[in-house]
């Protein structure tokens, strides 16, 4: 195993300089050694000093010309976000915790039990910062041979470290996901055995783990530990629900939730929009809901698409996900079938219209989607499946061209409704406003301000009457 690592940041050398004049041990940890030491790009760096890590954070801080370190006195650390990168702080520590409680009792400690704390071996490696040994490595967990192995183990035992921080159970998915490592069979059983311990831990805290794992290459590695050890239960019931819900074999896997697993790493392979591959992943969770069987067809599943995005909304707040991105996710599992009603030779232009204005802007997503969802074993029926969808982007092409759908919006909008029919806001104008989009949808009347106008006209009185009747 190697002792010694070549730093060519010159951060960190500044940092050492600072370390030699105020006496005090420093080193860099965690992420940024682990990364180094398997050749990946090093963003952001965690520095442990034996000392007063909050204290070293402002001398470092004020030596950079910078005043805003954010200072976490209950925790012991310090936080310098400098441009897009973050510097973090902190004192060799020695912690223990409540059953119950996440915030830490923190002892004074060496730089051995700050290692000891950490939460895998890989990441419980330090470099020395200091002149006298730059770049000298720290391993007393063996973590460089476990970064051969390609394998997650925990200093202590899994259970105490688990304990300890339970979110470190999604951490451990996260790193299978993003690093492609395995997980020590020991931590796998202490994570299944602890998942309920996630409980106490922040939903945001959860989450962000969790779309670190969605971010990831290959998102069903940490999708498939997460339903293994129960978590995805805890979590996203709506998720795990699938597991075991049968479709019709001539379509896809038989179990739905598997089948969704290879849709996200489907369309992994093609975006790195983390929101788009949530769709993937939620866009058959109306299934469980929907399940009938259906003699001479087996399992249907008619209306999931509607089910599952009306389930969208509730789990986004649950799960404290930004609400800016719930529209587009909930569009892209109330349209995911759509397309495919479209394959028929005779379908009309009015239904390709209909499709384009109701995807807007994310029609393209919601093609990347479809095809992601396309998951049979059969050779032929992916390529005939396939060949479907290339039809209908050749037809909505041909209708797109004769007019730009895809940020339509009617010719004729709110406020002069309100004003030529004296009206005020309200529901009714919204029916209106409805009912010229649909003729000019079906055709009936042209995709123009005056022919919509002259339509509105025509309908007023009776749309008003029949409101108020």
């Amino acid at each position: 195993m190697r002792l010694h690592i070549d730093i060519e940041e010159p951060l960190l050398k500044t940092i050492g300089q600072l370390a030699d004049q105020l006496s005090v041990p420093a080193y860099v940890v965690g992420g940024f050694v682990r990364d180094l030491l398997l050749g990946k790009k090093v963003k952001d760096i965690d520095v442990v000093v034996v000392g007063d890590g909050i204290a070293f954070g402002r001398r470092v801080a004020s030596a950079l010309g910078k005043s805003n370190l954010v200072v976490f006195e209950s925790y012991g650390t310090a936080m310098l976000q400098l441009d897009d990168r973050k510097l973090e702080f902190v004192g060799a520590r020695k912690e223990s915790y409540a059953k119950y409680s996440r915030k830490p009792k923190v002892q004074v400690g060496t730089l051995h039990d700050d290692l000891s704390r950490r939460d895998f071996t890989v990441n419980a490696i330090a470099a020395s910062l200091n002149a006298v040994d730059f770049g000298r490595l720290s391993d007393p967990y063996d973590g460089q041979q476990a970064l051969a192995e390609k394998i997650l183990k925990t200093p202590l035992s899994a259970e105490a470290t688990f304990d300890d921080d339970p979110l470190r159970i999604m951490r451990a998915f996260r790193f299978a996901a993003q690093l492609g490592f395995t997980i020590d069979p020991s931590v796998l059983e202490a994570a299944k055995a602890m998942a309920p311990r996630l409980k106490i831990v922040s939903q945001e805290r959860i989450s962000d783990e969790f779309l670190k794992i969605m971010a990831s290459p290959k998102p069903a590695v940490g999708l498939r530990l997460m339903h293994e050890t129960g978590v995805m239960g805890i979590m996203l019931p709506e998720v795990a629900q699938m597991g075991g819900v049968d479709q019709r074999k001539d379509q896809h896997h038989k179990d739905v939730l598997l089948h969704t697993f290879q849709v996200v790493d489907n369309i992994a392979e093609t975006t790195e929009d983390v929101w788009l591959r949530l769709a993937a992943l939620l866009h058959d969770i109306g299934k469980p809901r929907t399940k009938a069987y259906k003699e001479g067809a087996g399992w249907t599943f008619h209306g999931h698409e509607e089910v599952g995005a009306r389930m969208v909304k509730p789990l986004f707040r649950r799960m404290r996900f930004p609400l800016d991105r719930l529209a587009y996710v909930d569009k892209l599992v109330r349209l995911h079938l759509r397309p495919m009603a479209l394959v028929d030779e005779g379908v009309t232009d009015s239904a390709v219209r209909r499709l384009l204005v109701d995807a807007g802007e994310d029609t393209d997503d919601l093609m990347m989607l479809c095809r992601a969802d396309i998951t049979s074993k059969n050779p032929k029926l992916v390529e005939q499946v396939k060949s479907n969808y290339d039809a209908v982007v050749r037809k909505m092409a041909e209708v797109e061209e004769k007019d730009y759908w895809r940020s339509w919006q009617p010719p004729v909008r709110g406020d002069e409704i309100m004003q030529v029919c004296g009206l005020q806001p309200g529901p009714l104008v919204g029916r209106l406003k409805d009912e010229i989009t649909e003729a000019i949808l079906d055709g009936r009347i042209p995709n123009e301000h005056d022919a919509a106008l002259e339509y509105l006209l025509k309908i007023k009185d009776s749309v008003i009457q029949g409101t108020s009747q």
